[in-house]
């Protein structure tokens, strides 16, 4: 919930000069839909599981499609921790997104009480296993740590190569092999390079680094 219509066209218009083949996709809240970015993708941060109907304040996917957003985050670990958003629900909005032509970037992983109780990597299955929906369709995953967002904390390039490893198996046992796999979590350009150097890390989830250019542009050209 940062920003505002001005400092997206300031991000659109820095980005345009940036000379990158990696796909870039600014997640934006719902004001700033209908935005034309040029060679840049417009997603959402939410959506509704509903279709339609009396659910006030709620935004479906069909009026996502119709805004011309291409992506939609779901189960973002703020949405599960202050909205009580479970895997059923993040599923549930995903196959939403899914059905109205919208690739989910569905979010799992695990706080620092499941971390410190040893069930890091349970956590992470289930969520990738309970979360993705059982239809046809795009999907992209992102795993974040969530005792480390906000934190200034990074997990170590090993936990990091178990955790998205992990993922990759079980997309592949899900007839979902080749499906990217993102890191997010105080990701930085700093640190942006070597954390996609790790195997089977396919991207990043940027969040505070993504609010302004001379910070977010050097996450987009560390990586060609």
């Amino acid at each position: 919930m940062n920003g505002t219509r001005e400092a997206l066209q300031d991000m659109i218009a820095a980005l345009a000069d940036v000379n990158t083949d990696n796909r870039v996709i600014l997640c934006v809240p719902y004001t700033m839909l209908c935005t034309d970015a040029g060679k840049i993708a417009i997603g959402a941060q939410d959506v509704s599981r509903h279709e339609k109907g009396a659910y006030t304040g709620e935004v479906s996917a069909a009026m996502l499609h119709a805004a011309g957003v291409k992506y939609v985050i779901t189960g973002h670990s703020e949405r599960r921790e202050y909205h009580c958003e479970n895997n059923d629900i993040v599923r549930e909005k995903s196959a939403a997104a899914m059905r109205a032509g919208i690739t989910p970037i569905i979010c799992v992983g695990e706080t620092m009480d499941e971390k410190q109780a040893g069930k890091t990597m349970a956590i992470i299955e289930s969520g990738v296993r309970e979360s993705v929906p059982d239809m046809p369709g795009d999907v992209i995953i992102a795993y974040e740590p969530r005792w480390a967002i906000g934190a200034g904390l990074t997990p170590t390039a090993a936990e990091i190569a178990d955790a998205h490893t992990l993922i990759a198996k079980t997309l592949e046992s899900m007839g979902r092999g080749g499906t990217p796999v993102l890191y997010g979590a105080s990701v930085k350009g700093t640190n942006a390079a070597d954390i996609m150097a790790i195997q089977n890390v396919d991207g990043v989830l940027v969040g505070g680094a993504s609010l302004k250019p001379d910070d977010f542009i050097p996450i987009i050209t560390s990586v060609k």
